[in-house]
């Protein structure tokens, strides 16, 4: 465990929303792909929308989704139970936003977590607040450095690993009660940082949790990121795979085939862009 002891006082600002209806101030397009209702925004609007979110005195659970993940709530009742409950889906990999531009949404990118991370933390007002879960120590030391490098004025009020079982999960829970940081950015992989979120947030009182796997490593510098034509081509996935092969190889395949497969079988039946199963 690594958590900085930092804790800004005096602070009764709010987050977040009811997990059954939606964020105030919505105002991007809702779009189904395989049923998962996504939330086609760009990255302004999204940073935006979450400042709009902190004056509530809720929970908000924010997903950066990619095939996988819709492929997994599609294929996967389990992993749908988890995740029923979170607010906003983000299409995170082009293949999504491919889909939602032929329903009309109109988006010239994604709004990717990594980038997103990055963008949202610089672009803190001063009163903003930061709770790292995931990666190693290394990594977390890493990240914190190469944001205060970038803007020593960011508050980054805690931090924890990812290496932890469920009896660590009270201790880790209770730190970031007693923080009570305005953005808890949760990094440990899909779906474990989903079924985290999933047992943690109701014993939370207020923060808006964003599960944005990949992005620690990304920013931290610890592992490579796909080329900027790799990612506008929708090959991000590619380029993992050449990097992890052992580990992302088996992963990629399954899910990128049965999103194809669900793709097509879902079309034919007229609800590949179905938002509910």
């Amino acid at each position: 465990m690594t958590p900085n002891a930092e804790m800004q006082s005096g602070r009764n600002s709010n987050i977040g929303q009811s997990a059954a209806g939606a964020p105030a101030g919505r105002s991007a397009k809702a779009l189904g792909v395989l049923g998962t209702r996504l939330h086609a925004t760009t990255y302004d609007k999204l940073i935006s929308e979450l400042r709009e979110l902190l004056r509530q005195p809720r929970t908000t659970v924010v997903d950066f989704t990619n095939t996988q993940i819709v492929t997994l709530r599609r294929n996967e009742p389990g992993f749908r139970a988890i995740t029923q409950d979170f607010d906003l889906f983000i299409p995170d990999g082009m293949p999504l936003i491919w889909c939602v531009n032929a329903q009309g949404a109109g988006l010239r990118d994604r709004v990717y977590g990594p980038t997103f991370m990055r963008r949202c933390i610089l672009a803190s007002p001063g009163t903003a607040t930061h709770y790292f879960l995931g990666g190693t120590d290394e990594c977390l030391a890493r990240l914190r450095q190469a944001f205060l490098k970038q803007n020593p004025a960011i508050q980054i009020v805690g931090c924890h690993n990812g290496y932890f079982g469920q009896e660590n999960e009270g201790e880790i829970r209770n730190e970031i009660r007693r923080l009570s940081p305005d953005f808890i950015w949760v990094g440990l992989g899909t779906p474990k940082q989903q079924a985290w979120i999933q047992r943690n947030r109701h014993q939370i009182p207020r923060g808006i949790f964003l599960a944005v796997g990949f992005a620690f490593d990304v920013n931290a510098g610890t592992k490579p990121d796909a080329p900027l034509w790799m990612q506008r081509l929708g090959l991000t996935w590619v380029f993992r795979i050449l990097s992890e092969p052992r580990r992302l190889g088996p992963r990629y395949m399954k899910h990128n085939f049965l999103f194809l497969y669900y793709l097509l079988w879902d079309g034919i039946r007229g609800r590949a862009w179905s938002q509910d199963l």
